[in-house]
């Protein structure tokens, strides 16, 4: 009890200091976390905190979960940067306690300790447990369903069934189908490598199948409703369906792209877990295989295949990996003793480091904050922002400010725009036509510094820079 006392006091410590530290000093970055943080402050700007929108138009890029959990934490703590990160934080916090938990269950405590520290001190972990992402809510509702799945199954308990369903039906409400199909494909893969697929044919199952749709339902169905086709054309059909058959970013959709986000995911511990997994082997160990150590291995591998298959590739989709992956490993690093726990603080410090000298710094270039800064005075006089040929998405000054920006460009660009269901839709800044703009009127002008020539000939005028960012400069342009 002594022991187990310590274990969970080191852990709480090395989430706080991991995880919420330094957190305020974190930028809202583009082109990801704008999207979610400005989609959660337009819910209370309208006082509508079920249909999402983004510069006004609905908005149907993620399911509704995570918003909720964005709009709860600006509710409680105002619209900061630390309230930003809250969310994705005291996830980490529910994880480490379910990983802890379940790890416990399935070997011991000190296995479980181990295993949770691991997990906190990955670069993966550290990474998304920072992102203004769904990622980190979809890594805990699909290991709770998962994990209740297997507690059912070896308990000969079926009441935990009930548990998984609704988890899964929580994980549909973060990230879409995705929450409900990879959790149900790994469970059946294990039944059938178990030889015991007639687990599935209790009463409880059939009961959740009638719990899950009750859950989903308390948003796809208004959203349906209230949209229609639109909504399934754009979530089901390009936010699901073309991100599994077509690349968004053709340059990542390589084999070996999630072998090397699993190295540097899992990093530093894999790159001593791999050379002693290999040196046991070529000593003659031939690891052995337990009904626990089947289920998570088919729930690692079975994550790594799914994604691999998916046209579009991204760093954090593997995520959902990371419980079976860091429970095996705790095994090895449990016997390191005391080297193990060196390692671990002295991770924890590189990242409290990170955090204030390299996080900070690159998520302020990849955020249009100090840019929103410079302009507070000039919007509070009621002039309009747009952007011209900005370097990246600044839908962060949106996010910051509170008023909306318009790209501008030239007519022809809005004529041949493609009406198909394409990447396009991601594409979420309003477009004015240059021709169209009441020069009589200051306007702000957002700039990337090698486009600054071709927006000021574009439109003639008194101009003066504002504030030169890192990415983006800011510039005044008088009325005429």
């Amino acid at each position: 009890m002594a022991d187990e006392k310590k274990y969970l006091a080191v852990s709480a410590g090395i989430w706080l200091l991991l995880y919420i530290l330094g957190n305020n000093f974190l930028t809202v970055t583009d082109p990801v976390e704008c999207n979610y943080v400005e989609t959660a402050r337009e819910m209370a700007v309208y006082d509508d905190y079920f249909f999402p929108r983004i510069f006004g138009n609905f908005w149907f890029d993620q399911p509704i979960f995570f918003y909720w959990e964005l709009a709860a934490a600006f509710g409680v703590f105002g619209f900061t940067n630390f309230a930003a990160r809250l969310a994705p934080a005291l996830t980490v916090l529910l994880s480490m306690i379910l990983l802890y938990l379940w790890g416990k269950k399935l070997y011991n405590a000190k296995i479980a300790f181990v295993a949770t520290l691991i997990f906190a001190t990955s670069l993966e972990t550290w990474y998304i447990g920072h992102a203004v992402i769904t990622d980190m809510t979809l890594l805990f509702t699909v290991s709770l369903t998962l994990i209740a799945f297997h507690c059912g199954y070896k308990q000969k308990n079926y009441n935990w069934y009930y548990l998984a369903f609704f988890s899964a039906a929580i994980a549909v409400l973060d990230k879409g189908p995705i929450g409900l199909c990879l959790p149900g494909l790994i469970i059946l893969l294990f039944l059938l490598v178990q030889g015991d697929i007639k687990a599935l044919f209790v009463k409880q199952v059939l009961f959740g199948f009638l719990l899950f749709p009750a859950v989903v339902s308390i948003w796809y169905v208004p959203m349906f409703l209230q949209h229609g086709q639109d909504f399934i054309d754009v979530f089901l059909g390009v936010h699901n369906v073309m991100r599994a058959t077509v690349a968004e970013h053709p340059r990542d959709n390589v084999w070996y792209y999630y072998i090397g986000i699993f190295l540097v995911g899992f990093f530093p511990w894999i790159w001593v877990a791999i050379p002693a997994f290999f040196k046991k082997l070529r000593s003659g160990w031939r690891p052995k295989t337990d009904t626990d150590t089947r289920f998570l291995l088919i729930w690692a591998v079975t994550v790594f295949a799914v994604f691999q298959c998916f046209a579009t590739k991204y760093v954090t989709y593997t995520f959902p990996y990371m419980f079976p992956v860091v429970l095996l490993m705790a095994r090895y690093f449990c016997n390191l003793g005391v080297k193990f726990f060196r390692g671990a603080a002295v991770m924890s410090v590189v990242y409290v480091g990170l955090v204030f000298f390299v996080a900070a710094p690159k998520m302020e270039e990849h955020s249009a904050y100090d840019l929103a800064s410079a302009a507070r005075p000039y919007l509070d006089q009621g002039t309009e922002v747009y952007c011209y040929a900005p370097r990246g998405n600044v839908v962060s000054f949106t996010c910051y400010t509170g008023h909306y920006i318009k790209k501008v460009v030239e007519k022809e660009e809005v004529d041949k725009e493609s009406k198909q269901l394409d990447w396009s839709v991601t594409d979420i800044v309003p477009k004015v036509v240059v021709n169209s703009l009441d020069t009589s009127k200051p306007m702000l002008f957002i700039c990337g510094p090698d486009n600054v020539d071709a927006m000021q000939k574009t439109l003639p005028g008194k101009w003066r820079p504002i504030e030169k960012g890192r990415r983006n400069h800011l510039y005044y342009r008088e009325a005429d």
